[in-house]
């Protein structure tokens, strides 16, 4: 596999054609990952199974009977179960562990007949912005090997963005498959919370956690959505309403109210070529015809305490599941039930994980729960309406993705706190519900991708794709 095909369209009309094969393809995805194997974005690469899914494709496509997603060889984040397949959410608490299940998302891709070519790593649990907090270590990005990935997608990312795979499925917390998006010149997508099933997801935290395509087309995270998204029995959290297929994706039509963020160009926090990446698009978008306006967002300071008070706060309640006694990870040293649970916890996870369940446990600890988790809540609600009404007056907000081009591993500060405001522009979508993309906006001095981010009002996924699509292809 010589050629490096962007989209899924032109994968298909090479197949039809006869210049490639399924088998072909997954060949060379698994040349390329053995040639780019000290990136670390896979946990772990299918290799046989992919082959052997491979011809199963190609039989059907000279069948006639081949799914919508044939042609597709894709990677799946290490958070999400596939049967038969080990899973670890890139935890040392998970080492080893095989899934006996596979999840909502797994089995509506191989129904669609995608070819899943590996685990990608991530950091431990889906906690962090940079892929530094990895049992198996840190992802580097192909765009400078000295920076980090982005997180905890960043393995998904990478995967694509070094043509290890057609496209990547990550899941978004707080930001999670649209900064490494950032940070890797792809397109992330975060659909509306609820759009795509969370069975079969190790857990994070559950008001939040939601499953998104990592691409390197509109039209393709377009289809991944199609296939993906749709009520499920497995998922009360689910939206029930069935889930109308785009299909293909058309062009933008009107002029569109787009409100930017005014403090992400005020912020001292943001990178000045960011600042300017920002105004560029700004002024092309009103040299089309469209309104584009500064709206002040009042909660910004707000947003990433609340959201890290909120998801610790789960955190702690769906972590507890790993003590060292169902399955996964027990230390040896263990000799009755509270040090079995004391040792194989505290040896198991890592530094950081550790820190946001202490977090979590602390926030819902009685005298503090009213002062800190219920306080939290209120305030999300009020940022979900102030989003809510933004986005009634306007067809979409924008803002950067990162205050920051991806930085160098292993130079995370000290202080935690300060690596969370990372996520500042991210988690404003997460903690009100609503659909959000990043964008690829070229390149600063150094040659580092840029992400743009858009966001639109709940189920509001099919414009906010044909705007992206329309948006990417201007000049």
């Amino acid at each position: 596999m010589s050629k490096n095909y962007t989209t899924l369209v032109e994968i298909r009309s090479a197949l039809q054609k006869g210049e490639v094969s399924v088998e072909a393809l997954v060949a060379g995805y698994l040349n390329r990952i053995k040639a780019y194997a000290h990136l670390n974005a896979f946990n772990e690469v299918f290799d046989a199974d992919a082959i052997e899914q491979a011809k199963a494709v190609d039989t059907r496509i000279k069948a006639g009977t081949a799914g919508k997603l044939a042609g597709m060889v894709i990677a799946i984040k290490d958070n999400i179960c596939f049967k038969g397949h080990k899973v670890s959410a890139s935890s040392k608490i998970l080492e080893g562990f095989t899934s006996i299940y596979s999840s909502t998302i797994v089995e509506r891709l191989l129904a669609e007949d995608a070819v899943i070519i590996g685990r990608c790593n991530c950091d431990e649990f889906a906690m962090g912005g940079a892929n530094e907090n990895s049992y198996y270590g840190p992802v580097k990005n192909y765009a400078d090997e000295t920076r980090v990935s982005g997180g905890s997608s960043g393995g998904s990312a990478v995967a694509v963005q070094a043509g290890l795979c057609h496209a990547a499925i990550g899941t978004d917390t707080g930001g999670s498959v649209r900064q490494p998006a950032a940070f890797c010149g792809v397109i992330g997508l975060k659909p509306t919370y609820g759009r795509i099933s969370r069975h079969g997801i190790i857990a994070y935290a559950s008001s939040f956690d939601q499953a998104g395509p990592i691409t390197q087309s509109v039209s393709d995270a377009a289809l991944l959505l199609d296939v993906l998204a749709g009520p499920d029995n497995y998922d009360s959290t689910a939206i029930q309403t069935p889930y109308q297929p785009q299909g293909e994706v058309k062009p933008a039509s009107g002029k569109k109210k787009i409100a930017y963020l005014k403090e992400a160009l005020e912020n001292e926090g943001t990178d000045a070529e960011v600042k300017a990446m920002l105004t560029t698009n700004i002024e092309k978008l009103r040299a089309e015809g469209h309104t584009v306006e500064p709206v002040g967002f009042e909660y910004l300071e707000y947003l990433v305490p609340t959201y890290y008070i909120l998801a610790t706060a789960e955190a702690s309640s769906n972590l507890a599941r790993f003590d060292g006694v169902h399955y996964g990870y027990r230390s040896a040293n263990a000799t009755d039930l509270v040090s079995t649970y004391k040792l194989s916890r505290s040896e198991g996870f890592g530094k950081e994980v550790k820190r946001r369940i202490m977090l979590g446990t602390f926030v819902l600890s009685a005298g503090y729960y009213d002062a800190y988790y219920a306080k939290a809540q209120k305030v999300r609600r009020l940022i979900q309406q102030k989003t809510n009404e933004i986005l009634e007056q306007y067809d979409f907000m924008m803002m950067p993705t990162a205050p920051e081009p991806a930085f160098k591993i292993g130079l995370e500060e000290k202080d935690p706190v300060v690596s969370y405001l990372h996520d500042i522009f991210t988690v404003q979508a997460s903690l009100a519900g609503v659909p959000a993309i990043s964008l690829p906006a070229g390149n600063n001095i150094k040659g580092l991708p840029l992400g743009l981010q858009l966001l639109a009002k709940q189920y509001g996924e099919k414009e906010l794709l044909e705007f992206s699509d329309y948006f990417l292809k201007l000049t």
